[in-house]
Parts: structure tokens; sequence; C-alpha cells
């Protein structure tokens, strides 16, 4: 829902320009100035206090008929506009958000446009076609230059062979641009460009491709710092890999999107950030975004969940054989039941996934009788199901196990981003909803703002989370990635982390158990994940008898809640450590965590209104350097004027619950 609260401002057309050949936008504080140039070839730049972040950049895009949107582009008439809008935002680090930004709408003739905008934020641009028929997408390109010498934190595809299949899943390089390797990187990626960040995002992707970057493609390239823009071309030849079923593209055609000729391209984005703890609460992605299409959202249950595969089924003490069977996902229930848990996820296992036959799960879980044992609990079931094989049968499916009783799905093994792949996530989306059934995507790109199109999206991955510890190297260090990705590939939207590891190791002593996993760094950095990450549908991803094995802290992570009305960052640099505070009716939250390397924080609680609180703490106990499953749970009285300081072990981490006297 979007509520204009004042009006569009229609300037003079010469008011949006410096030249015949040149168009500016500037943000609202005045801050951010952004510049289109006509003159030849269509470029972007943009400056912050004075300063250029982004140099002259050549964008356009090519259809097959020989159109070429940046080359020689002819200005039939401009617009500039001034808006203001208070967005709702269902299960957003948000409940609600004011936006405001200057916005230049450039009509080209032979059919192009492009809208620019600023915000107080960044920056965002798209394309827009007005023609008739059919129209096929050669190549979108976007030459972005930031100089040579910047420093990057950049994603890279894991599979250089094939760049375009992949899971979306891996640390970032920080490097030099000139020192990038030529590799495919996908979004978000950030460049420090000394006076601010800038972070490239996209938004509002719809039947086309997403963006990936590749830098140093030439020795021009290399020289000028220019990451240039590449896409998953159009699939022509699908086929199946033996297991799971699951469908991947065999051959390619020589354009990356066919459309209507009367569309809007996704949204470009640079959120700028002068200091890092803006950038973990940038709202730019999700305000870019096509507003809410299911209208009524009340169904829509966010919560946590109970989680079988991550801990590979273990389950200790008991009198049955634990398994994909009913006693096992009893006993999740009775667990979940036991810890105000909404959910259980019945992940890889439940039906042959190697036949892909959906409509028939195995005998043994017997899931009718499991869906009644779980109502009569008060915990819902999700099933896990591989994208494709959804979608082959997509109504059906979702009609068949919604009247049974199921609330949602978690998708999983996507693994592309063509523009197929971004046309079937929206089906499913759409299909879900009508059926009143919540989604999990795994196995997927960033997220695109689709999760305001579509609420019923609580929660993607596209992110180096927990199931990395089953089978991942050291050299992978993830204390150091978990105070990394909260800053760049958070801004896209929320994340499925799936945190909760009860076997905690220190750096010294981890190391990768597939079938008892270990997480990196301490408990309590564990804990912190569920403050310090965006995740409105988030999983305990250990045993049962793990948790129940410590109730005191297993009953502190399952109180916390998963959606929030407000979300800060008050300290915190990337790479090294965050704090996070998120309130919740009259209550507060925070969360943080460390790299490897331990530290002392004095945290400040200004943020709170006046009045006393509880003040209930999980920090890294006195040994945790060395026994990383070491904590301690304190109580005090605070108020906004307090400090407190709390110690961060290696890899360590903390959680303040704060309840209002």
């Amino acid at each position: 829902m979007v509520k204009k609260l004042f009006f569009i401002a229609t300037l003079l057309y010469i008011g949006a320009t410096v030249s015949a050949e040149n168009y500016l936008v500037k943000s609202p504080d005045g801050k951010i100035v952004a510049e289109l140039n006509t003159n030849k070839s269509l470029s972007l730049q943009f400056k912050y206090n004075g300063s250029i972040l982004l140099q002259e950049s050549s964008i356009g895009v090519t259809l097959n008929d020989g159109m070429d949107m940046g080359k020689n582009p002819k200005v039939a008439s401009h617009k500039l506009s001034n808006h203001k809008e208070t967005i709702h935002a269902p299960f957003y680090r948000q409940q609600n958000f004011e936006t405001a930004y200057q916005e230049l709408n450039l009509k080209l003739k032979n059919g192009f446009g492009i809208i620019l905008r600023a915000y107080d934020e960044g920056v965002a641009y798209r394309f827009y076609t007005q023609r008739k028929g059919k129209t096929i997408i050669l190549n979108e390109t976007a030459a972005y230059q930031f100089g040579k010498d910047k420093k990057a934190w950049l994603p890279y595809t894991t599979t250089p062979e094939k760049p375009f299949a992949m899971a979306f899943q891996n640390t970032y390089h920080e490097t030099r641009l000139d020192t990038a390797k030529q590799d495919l990187a996908f979004l978000p990626a950030t460049i420090d460009c000394g006076k601010a960040k800038v972070t490239i995002l996209e938004s509002d992707l719809e039947k086309y491709p997403g963006m990936w970057l590749k830098a140093n493609s030439s020795e021009q390239d290399k020289e000028k710092g220019i990451l240039r823009a590449a896409f998953a071309p159009y699939p022509k030849e699908m086929a199946y890999y033996p297991w799971r079923h699951m469908s991947h593209v065999k051959s390619t055609c020589d354009y990356i999107a066919t459309s209507t000729g009367k569309r809007n391209y996704p949204w470009r984005i640079f959120a700028i950030t002068e200091h890092d703890t803006q950038m973990p609460t940038s709202n730019l992605v999700y305000a870019l975004a096509a507003p809410n299409k299911i209208g009524d959202t009340s169904w829509i249950k966010p919560g946590k969940v109970a989680w079988d595969w991550w801990n590979d089924w273990n389950l200790k003490g008991v009198d049955f054989k634990a398994g994909i069977n009913f006693d096992t996902y009893k006993y999740y229930i009775d667990f979940a039941h036991n810890h105000g848990l909404e959910y259980i996820i019945l992940d890889e296992g439940w039906y042959n996934s190697k036949e892909g036959s959906i409509l028939k799960p195995i005998d043994d879980i017997q899931l009718p009788k499991l869906i009644e044992y779980g109502k009569s609990k008060g915990v819902d079931i999700v099933l896990w199901a591989v994208f494709n094989v959804m979608d082959e049968n997509l109504e059906t499916i979702c009609k068949t196990y919604a009247d049974m009783g199921i609330k949602g799905f978690k998708v999983d093994f996507m693994d592309r981003d063509d523009q197929t792949a971004i046309e079937m996530v929206e089906r499913l989306a759409a299909c879900t909803a009508k059926h009143h059934l919540i989604l999990d995507l795994h196995g997927i790109y960033k997220p695109v703002g689709l999760n305001r199109t579509y609420p019923n999206i609580l929660n993607y991955e596209s992110v180096f989370g927990m199931e990395e510890c089953r089978w991942t190297e050291a050299k992978n260090d993830m204390p150091l990635y978990d105070v990394t990705f909260p800053y760049i590939r958070m801004m896209a939207g929320q994340v499925d982390f799936t945190p909760g590891a009860m076997r905690n190791g220190t750096r010294d002593n981890w190391k990768a158990i597939y079938t008892k996993p270990i997480s990196m760094g301490t408990r309590c950095h564990q804990a912190a994940c569920y403050i310090v990450q965006d995740s409105p549908f988030t999983m305990l991803a250990d045993t049962p008898t793990n948790y129940e094995a410590d109730e005191p802290y297993t009953r502190y992570i399952a109180s916390l809640p998963v959606v929030f009305d407000k979300t800060i960052v008050p300290q915190g640099e990337i790479g090294k450590y965050i704090v996070t505070a998120r309130k919740k009716g009259n209550d507060w939250y925070v969360g943080g965590q460390s790299n490897w390397d331990e530290r002392t924080l004095t945290l400040k609680f200004d943020f709170l209104p006046n009045g006393d609180y509880e003040a209930i703490v999980l920090k890294d106990g006195i040994n945790a350097n060395h026994d990383a499953e070491d904590y301690k749970i304190e109580d005090s009285i605070i108020n906004q004027k307090s400090e407190m300081k709390i110690h961060l072990a290696s890899g360590g981490g903390f959680v303040i619950k704060l309840i209002k006297k």
C-alpha cells in the first residue's frame, strides 16, 4: 500500500537540464546529483556531496531489429517530478517507512525511454519501451566506471565453466577492481568509493534475466575500473539431471529476453551509504518493487521452524529409529509445540525426489495423520520441493496440499536466473498465494523485491549459510562472512541463513562433519543471527534432542520474535562486527556478532524511549575462546541513559532482550 503524502510537482522541462544533452536529478537532501548524458551515447554518472562516485558510464538496450537505445539517443520529451511516499511493509525489517525522490522521465524517439530517480539513499534507473508487437532483447549494456583503485566486495560464481548455473552461495572476495578476477559476480556487490560505498542491486525483476557483473573484461576496463553487466541467455533447450528430476539449461539462444514491446525493465539500483551502519537497513529494493498483488495478507503467518535436514534427523535417547518417518516428525512437532515454534519442515525425502513424484508421499511418514497431529499441537507443516517439479503440475500440487492442511513450501534448486527462471518463480508465488500457502525460496538468486509484490514469500536463501558447515573448508571464514553479508546481501532483502547450531567450534577446533555439523564461532554468535538477520521464517537448525539438553538457551532463542516494527544498526563495520537493534511492540531486541577477533563493545541505549527496561543478556562465557559453547545469561535494569560493556569472544556474539517495565 502506497499513500501519496504530497502532490507530485511537475517542473518546467528546462528545469531538468544543464544543457541540451545533459539531464539532472537531485536527492531531496541535495547530497546526491545524478546526470544522464545523451550526446552521441547514453551515459550515467553521479556525485555524493560533490565527489564523483560513478564516473561517466555507458548504458543501453539492444533489440534484434538493430535498435540500440544507447547509441545516438534522440530526446522526444522530458519531465521532472518530486514524490514522497509512505510504504506499508508487512513481514519486512520496518513495518512502515517513508521514502522520497526526484524523478526524471526521459522519453526517447523510436519507442524507448528511461526513468532516473535520486533518493537520499541512492540512485536508480530503469528503461522502458513503448513499441508494438513482440520484442527480442539481444542485450542490455552497462559499463559502470568507478576507477581502478577502488575496493570492491564481489561474490563470484562457483562454477566458472558454466557461470550462470549456480546456487548463488559464495563468500565475498575483497579486492581492488583492477586486480579482481574476470569470473562473473552476482549481485549485490559493493564498491568503496572513498567518500561513500556504492552497492549495486536490482528490483522489480519481471520476465527478464538477473544482472551479473564482470571486472577487467579488457585492458581499458581494467585501467578505468569498469564493471560490465552480463545476463544469462534465454534457454533454448532444457534437460533433467538424473537426481531430483531437476531441470537445467542444455543450450541457449543468442538473446537474453523476449517480451511484449510495451514494458518496463528492471530497476538498476546504486545504494549510496556514507556509513556502514546505513547498509543493512537500506529500503531501496523494497521501495522500487511492484506493490502487493495478492491483497489480504492476514492469513500469512511468519514464524520459527524445527528443521530436519541440517541435523541429519539425529535424535538421541528415543525408543524408535530416527529418520524420515512418522515417529521422528511427531517428535519434531512435540518439540516445536513445547517451545512455541510455529512450524516444522519436511525436507528432501518425504517423496521420491529422483522420480519427482511429489503427489505421492512415502508411506513411512503417514502425511495426513502427521498433519492432523500437528494441528492438535498448534504446529503447521511446510513441505520441501524442487522448483521445476512443482511448476510442472503447479495448480494440482498447490490445491492438493492446501486442502490437506499443508501451510507452505520450501522450494529448492532453481540454480539459475535466466528469464524463464524468473517467470517460474512468479508463477509459484501467484499460485501459492491463491491457495494461502507461504514460500521459502532456496537455491535461488538474490531477493529483487518480489516479497513486496507477493508477501507470502517469507524468505530467500542466496546466502553462504549454515548448510555450508556440513562440507566447507575452514578457509571459507564464516564469522567473517557473518559480519559482511548483513551489510551487502541483506540490502536486497530477507535471508534464510538457517541458524541455531548447538555444536559450536573455535577457530582452532572447528571441522566439517556432514552428519553432525558444527558451526564456526560461539553459541552466542548463533543466537545473534536471530536478531542481526532479517528472517521472518527462520530455522532452529539443530536436532530437538540437542536443544532439549540445554533448555535455558533453547527457550531464550525460541522466545525471540521474527518480525519487527523497526530496525536500526547502532554500531558496526563491514567485515569486523555488527550490532543490530529491533523494536517489537514496547520491547527491543539487540544482537551483535564479531569476526574471529575478540572485542569489547560499549553499548548505548539512547534509541530507547523514557522508562526502565529489564535487560536479559545472553553473552559469551568467560571460556568461550576455548569452548565455543560456553555462555552466560544475566539480568539487569537499564534505561536510555545506560551504557553496557560487553565482551565478544573470538567468533562471538550476544543478544539482549529489553523488556519494558
